[in-house]
């Protein structure tokens, strides 16, 4: 109970952690403090929450700005990290977006991933009120494009919802105009919108068109949910740090010499690794290449000392040339070597960077099997991944993954909305 004195009374998500430091449990919650503490009722008789109790040994938050965006984060968090207890928001893409395409002929998207290029809002965790308020904006501004050619016009065009590209006199300063009135609305005019709407059901109501009138109530509220989204800005780069810390494994002070001392053991070092260092490349279909350079110290990571890279040298795939260009340009000096070097990936990746940093000793930790491989073992050797010594690789290399993701994440993001 008394870590439940250090929680904030404030919106975020709560993770409960289990004893070899795995995330079981992600929630949300406009209070932390008095969410968390309803778990430890005596009168709670839910078997997943007593089991919760039971397997968990610490309990970590993230503060956010409001309650909006901790039901973004917390949808964010379970996709990453699957935990046991959430059945929720496990599988598949957690959020939607609204897209305006970059092109010729822009196009007003509804998507669940940030593959094109354009002006993206969101992500909206409300699928159904995000559906729903795309279709009431395709509609009223006349957005649906078509696929074919029709003289006349298509039905849609007829019905007054298509934006005329069937036809060969189609208009495209009009339907751009149209655009950018929803991007304007998008971009946070809440109020004019609000109007607009207000304006259109007093007509349907003047026209008794009492059931169109209500689906206008209808979008009224829904659009307040996705205004509110919107201007959280939510984006998980905001929160960047936090998610990598969440792989950090929990290693009492009283048990830190123990796992390095088995850490020396498994890897016969001549002395204890309290510097490690791990690298690991992160790109996307060949393209934003990047690396990155973490460092634990003690068992805890020193922030201080991590790394992002760009890679200069090469602008396709090369998994080996990335890591030779990182790993030089991070030891340049030679003056802050750690202990250990862990490299994200199998033997092919540490004969090419243990010739450019010894005498340091340096491995490859290879996620498919978790075989770990030293230039005295290159046959591999089996990791326990839940032993001490598991733990602390495993966490290390995934934080290195997360950092490294993040980053070219990022730089995606920043070339689709430019």
């Amino acid at each position: 109970m008394n870590m439940l004195n250090t929680l904030p009374s404030l919106p975020g998500v709560y993770i409960f952690k289990s004893h070899q430091g795995l995330v079981i449990y992600v929630g949300k919650a406009k209070n932390i403090k008095k969410r968390v503490s309803s778990y430890f009722k005596k009168q709670e008789t839910d078997w997943k929450v007593q089991s919760l109790i039971r397997e968990h040994a610490s309990i970590e938050h993230i503060i956010t700005k409001n309650e909006t965006e901790a039901l973004l984060l917390e949808a964010q968090l379970i996709k990453e990290f699957q935990p046991f207890y959430n059945t929720l928001l496990k599988s598949g893409d957690p959020f939607l977006y609204f897209v305006i395409t970059d092109q010729d002929l822009p196009e007003f998207k509804l998507v669940r991933t940030k593959k094109l290029k354009g002006v993206y809002f969101g992500p909206f965790i409300h699928r159904q009120k995000a559906r729903s308020i795309f279709t009431y904006l395709v509609n009223t501004f006349r957005l649906s494009l078509c696929s074919y050619k029709q003289p006349q016009g298509c039905l849609n065009y007829h019905l007054g919802r298509c934006a005329g590209t069937c036809l060969s006199t189609f208009n495209v300063s009009d339907y751009t105009t149209r655009l950018s009135m929803v991007k304007t609305l998008l971009e946070d005019n809440l109020e004019g919108c609000r109007t607009y709407i207000k304006i259109q059901i007093k007509e349907c109501n003047t026209r008794l068109a009492f059931e169109q009138a209500q689906q206008l109530h209808t979008y009224l509220e829904q659009l307040e949910t996705i205004f509110d989204t919107l201007k959280t800005g939510f984006s998980p780069h905001n929160y960047v740090n936090d998610i990598a810390y969440l792989y950090t494994p929990y290693i009492s002070p009283t048990s830190l010499d123990h796992t390095l001392i088995e850490l020396q053991q498994f890897l016969d070092l001549p002395t204890k690794p309290r510097i490690i260092d791990c690298f690991d490349i992160s790109h996307f279909q060949s393209s934003f290449i990047v690396g990155s350079c973490i460092r634990f110290t003690n068992g805890t990571p020193d922030k201080n000392k991590f790394r992002r890279f760009k890679i200069k040298t090469i602008e396709t795939q090369d998994d080996y040339a990335a890591l030779r260009e990182i790993v030089s340009r991070r030891y340049k000096s030679k003056d802050d070597l750690p202990d250990l070097i862990i490299i994200d990936g199998g033997k092919g990746q540490l004969n090419t960077v243990a010739p450019l940093i010894a005498p340091t000793i340096c491995i490859g930790l290879a996620k498919k099997e978790e075989t770990v491989f030293t230039l005295h073992n290159t046959t591999g050797m089996k990791l326990d991944p839940l032993s001490p010594t598991g733990l602390l690789l495993r966490s290390i290399r995934d934080y290195a993954h997360h950092f490294a993701i993040s980053y070219h994440r990022l730089l995606r993001s920043k070339k689709l909305n430019h």
